[in-house]
């Protein structure tokens, strides 16, 4: 599985970068993902790949919990999509759902590293294996 976290706004604040840094290394073992930074949503746009499968973090989107987000992500896996992009921060002009990792406003920043968290616990929960840190 190829994801790619899409986090359009300001530059992110470094604590933030670390934290996604290091889930993206834990995440290494169980899928690929990457973090791309933007500026505007007209970048978006453009570097969104046509053939993946949109997901919209938003405060409207639907609230769903950990397990749930595991079973999303194995069944997209089972069912051949093999390509998600998730954008926080911007709506892009099509997608395919929305979430919500709460109702509350914040920062871009943070709302990124609680989503990529939320990603490697998914995982961890997919594969039997106990979620410590």
């Amino acid at each position: 599985m190829k994801i790619s976290v899409y986090a359009v706004g300001d530059k992110m604040e470094k604590f933030y970068l670390e934290a996604t840094k290091e889930y993206e290394k834990r995440l290494s073992r169980y899928c690929s993902i990457k973090l791309v930074q933007l500026k505007k949503i007209d970048d978006l746009q453009k570097k969104l790949n046509p053939n993946s499968f949109v997901i919209v973090i938003t405060t409207l989107g639907k609230s769903i919990s950990s397990e749930e987000l595991a079973v999303k992500l194995d069944q997209n896996a089972s069912s051949g999509v093999s390509d998600i992009s998730i954008v926080v921060g911007a709506n892009p002009s099509e997608y395919n759902e929305t979430l919500t990792l709460s109702q509350m406003e914040m920062d871009f920043g943070l709302q990124t590293t609680v989503l990529v968290e939320q990603i490697y616990r998914a995982y961890r929960i997919i594969n039997n294996h106990p979620y410590h840190k």
